[in-house]
């Protein structure tokens, strides 16, 4: 498998990103085979952690570049009362809201809620998680992170702290344009407020379901410049490798990050 010639931007994952297919490859706890998924438990591992911090709650979180999934939610909605989820795609926004209205057909977070709430202490409190995180996501927004507001025409208010995971390095064909959302999604967050983000580094597709999608090359020292270029000072910056091997991507590591922004300067 090889990254696409021409970087796949917003109208190929209107077009053609299968959210259902994306779920069943990326997001079960174990394979077929009974293997742990290295990538989700590591990536849930680094969210309670990152959400954990001192600081790191408040009203509203935001998600910005949501997907289908919810993975990213399970410790946050913890910490903060309100939750909107913004994603670009359509079918991602669908696939989300029939697991929060608890629809037939919806994909089956529960292994996933339970391994959290495992990590968090308690992994009977599954279900009282899961109606939790269903109460607290109040919105489910249209979203471009390439427009100065990434929601328009719809404004929100400033928010306590905004989570993006695998979104930036997916929606960005270049490190001008990345360092462009980043500003575009860091105005979304008060003064004093914090960013929470899982990014991939070194990767430059990913694939599933016989199609591949692209992904911006970022090393580490590009995303922390990018985030302070943003207005936001960083408190945490770790990076977990990732295993070679796997024939969907070609990904080299992970990055977790959490920043938070630099209060207002009035002349």
């Amino acid at each position: 498998m090889d990254a696409p010639a021409v970087f796949t931007e917003a109208d190929v994952y209107q077009q053609r990103f299968d959210p259902q297919a994306y779920l069943k490859e990326f997001y079960n706890l174990s394979d077929s085979q009974g293997e742990q998924n290295t990538f989700l438990v590591q990536n849930l591992r680094s969210l309670l952690k990152m959400f954990s911090l001192d600081g790191l709650r408040g009203d509203t979180l935001i998600d910005v570049g949501c997907g289908p999934t919810i993975y990213q939610l399970l410790s946050a909605c913890e910490r903060f009362q309100e939750i909107i989820a913004l994603d670009y795609t359509d079918q991602n926004r669908r696939e989300l809201e029939k697991w929060l209205k608890n629809e037939a057909g919806a994909f089956d977070w529960r292994p996933v809620v339970k391994f959290v709430c495992e990590l968090e202490g308690d992994r009977e409190k599954w279900a009282e998680k899961e109606e939790k995180l269903r109460r607290k996501v109040k919105q489910v927004l249209k979203c471009d992170v390439t427009k100065a507001n990434p929601t328009d025409p719809v404004s929100l208010p400033p928010a306590d702290c905004i989570v993006s995971t695998l979104c930036l390095e997916a929606a960005c064909k270049d490190l001008a344009t990345f360092r462009s959302a980043l500003r575009n999604i860091g105005a979304l967050v008060k003064p004093g407020g914090h960013l929470v983000m899982l990014t991939v580094l070194q990767e430059t597709y990913y694939g599933f379901n016989k199609q591949v999608f692209s992904c911006l090359y970022l090393e580490k020292e590009a995303v922390e410049e990018a985030v302070e270029g943003a207005g936001f000072d960083i408190k945490l910056s770790e990076v977990q490798s990732y295993l070679p091997g796997d024939p969907r991507t070609d990904c080299k590591g992970m990055l977790s990050l959490v920043a938070r922004k630099r209060a207002s300067i009035t002349g």
